[in-house]
C-alpha cells in the first residue's frame, strides 16, 4: 500500500497538473477590451446585454447586475417588502450572507436544522418556526443542489409567505426540471470566482414579479436619491446603497455566461466520473454526497464526509472529531488535492446572530415580537452542527478545463487517503 504523501510518500497529483478556473480566452479578452473603450462605464451596453442574456438563461423576466451575490440577496429581501422586526426563516448551515442579508434590511433570521443527507433546509422544521412576524422563507440551494421545494411551497402558500432563493451556488441546478431562480418569488446568484459562472466578483438579482423587482431596485444607486411620484427632484426619503457593478466586469460575466454550457457539461461529466469511482471503491469511513432523483446537481461543491460511526469514533468529542477531519483534509491536500473546510461553525453560533445586537441596543430583536422563536442554541441544530465537523469540500478541482482524466486522479487521491484511514494520526499531522 502506498505511503501517504503527508508521511513522505509521493503525492498522487503533482503541482501544476490541476488547471486554474476559470478558463480565459479570446472571447473574454475581446469583450473586456470592447467594454473598456465604451464611453459609458456604469450600467451601459454590456450590463444590459448581460441582464438580457442571463434572463434567457435563468428563465426570468427581470434582472439587475450587482457587485456581489450578497447584494442580490439584500435586494430580494427588500423586494419582498420585508422590514424592521419582520422574520425570515432560513437554514442554520450556509454562508453568513444568506442570513446577514436579512439583518441588512433590519429583519430577524429564524434558523431551522438541515436534512443530514442533502445538508439542505429541512422542510419538516419550517412550520414550527413560523410566528406572526414571519414574512418569508429564504431557501439556500447550497453547493449546487436545490432544496426540496414542493413542501416548502405548500407551507409558503398556506401561511402567505414569500420564497426567496439563495441561488448563489446553483447556476442551472434543477428541481424536477425547473431551474433554480424560478422556484420562488425572487433569487440572488453570485459570480464570485469560486462559482460555476464567474466574473471574478459580482452577482445578479432576478425575479418574474415586476413589483418585487421595482421594490428591490429601491436599494440601488443610493436609494435616498430616488424621485417621488409628484416631482422630478430628488428628496432624501429612503436608505439606499451602491449595488451596481461596472461595464468591464459585465463584459467578463457575459463572456463567461456564453461559455457556460461547455463548463456545465464538463463539470457534470467530471463529478459523475469521480462519484462513480468512489461509489465503486466503497471506502470505510467515507460518506459521499447525494443527488435526489428529483434534482439535478450542478456540483458547485463536491462535499465528502468522514463517517465517524463507521470508524468507531462515535463516542469521541466534537473537538476530537473536528481535529481528525482536519487531519484527513491535510492528508488529502498533501496528495495534491485542493480541498478544505467550507464552514467551521453553524450560523447560530456566529456572533453577528448569537449576540442579537446588530444595530446596538439589541435591535432588531428588541422590536416587539421580533425575538419570538429565535433560540440560537447549537443543540437546536444537531444535523447542521454535525455537518460542520465532518465535511471536506472540493470546490474548483472538477471545473473546466480539467477533464474526466483529472477527475479519476482526484478519485485516486481520495481512495489512497481513505484506504489508509487507520494511519491518520492527528497528533502527527496537526502539530
Amino acid at each position: 500500500m502506498s505511503t501517504l504523501a503527508i508521511y513522505g510518500g509521493e503525492p498522487t497529483i503533482k503541482p501544476g497538473e490541476i488547471k486554474n478556473w476559470p478558463p480565459v480566452d479570446k472571447t473574454d479578452e475581446d469583450l473586456i477590451l470592447a467594454a473598456l473603450h465604451e464611453p459609458n462605464q456604469a450600467r451601459g451596453k454590456y450590463t444590459a446585454l448581460l441582464e438580457k442574456e442571463f434572463n434567457a438563461f435563468a428563465k426570468t423576466k427581470y434582472a439587475y447586475f450587482t457587485n456581489c451575490g450578497g447584494s442580490a440577496l439584500h435586494m430580494c429581501v427588500a423586494g419582498c417588502g420585508i422590514g424592521a422586526g419582520d422574520q425570515v426563516i432560513t437554514t442554520a448551515y450556509t454562508w453568513p450572507s444568506s442570513a446577514s442579508c436579512i439583518l441588512h434590511n433590519m429583519a430577524v433570521p429564524v434558523f431551522v436544522d438541515i436534512i443530514p443527507d442533502t445538508f439542505l433546509m429541512d422542510p419538516s422544521k419550517i412550520e414550527a418556526a413560523i410566528t406572526p412576524r414571519t414574512k418569508a422563507i429564504l431557501c439556500v440551494h447550497l453547493h449546487g443542489l436545490c432544496c426540496d421545494m414542493d413542501p416548502i411551497r405548500e407551507i409558503a402558500k398556506k401561511h402567505n409567505l414569500k420564497i426567496i432563493e439563495d441561488a448563489c451556488q446553483a447556476h442551472n441546478a434543477l428541481y424536477k426540471g425547473q431551474p433554480a431562480g424560478t422556484l420562488g418569488d425572487c433569487a440572488g446568484f453570485s459570480f464570485n470566482q469560486n462559482k460555476c459562472m464567474t466574473s471574478g466578483e459580482g452577482g445578479i438579482f432576478v425575479t418574474n414579479d415586476e413589483e418585487i423587482y421595482r421594490k428591490g431596485l429601491t436599494l440601488t444607486g443610493f436609494g435616498d436619491m430616488q424621485p417621488t411620484k409628484d416631482t422630478d427632484e430628488y428628496p432624501a426619503y429612503a436608505f439606499g446603497y451602491k449595488f451596481a457593478n461596472n461595464e468591464i466586469t459585465a463584459a467578463y460575466a457575459l463572456a463567461q455566461l456564453r461559455k457556460f454550457p461547455w463548463y456545465y457539461k464538463q463539470l457534470i461529466d467530471n463529478a459523475r466520473t469521480l462519484h462513480a469511482e468512489l461509489t465503486a471503491a466503497n471506502l470505510k469511513g467515507l460518506k459521499l454526497p447525494v443527488e435526489p432523483e428529483n434534482c439535478t446537481h450542478n456540483w458547485y461543491n463536491y462535499n465528502i464526509r468522514v463517517d465517524f460511526d463507521a470508524l468507531g469514533m462515535a463516542n469521541k468529542t466534537t473537538a476530537e472529531k473536528s481535529r481528525f477531519r482536519h487531519a484527513v483534509c491535510k492528508a488529502l491536500q498533501a496528495e495534491g488535492l485542493p480541498c478544505g473546510v467550507w464552514q467551521h461553525c453553524i450560523l447560530p453560533q456566529m456572533t453577528i446572530f448569537r449576540a442579537k445586537n446588530a444595530y446596538g441596543k439589541g435591535y432588531p430583536w428588541t422590536v416587539p415580537g421580533a425575538d419570538a422563536k429565535t433560540n440560537y442554541d447549537v443543540e437546536n441544530f444537531p444535523n447542521a452542527d454535525k455537518y460542520c465537523y465532518s465535511h471536506i469540500a472540493l470546490v474548483m478541482v472538477l471545473r473546466a478545463p480539467n477533464d474526466t482524466v483529472m477527475a479519476s486522479r482526484v478519485a485516486q487521491a481520495i481512495k489512497k487517503v481513505f484506504s489508509n484511514i487507520d494511519k491518520i494520526d492527528p497528533d502527527k499531522i496537526m502539530k
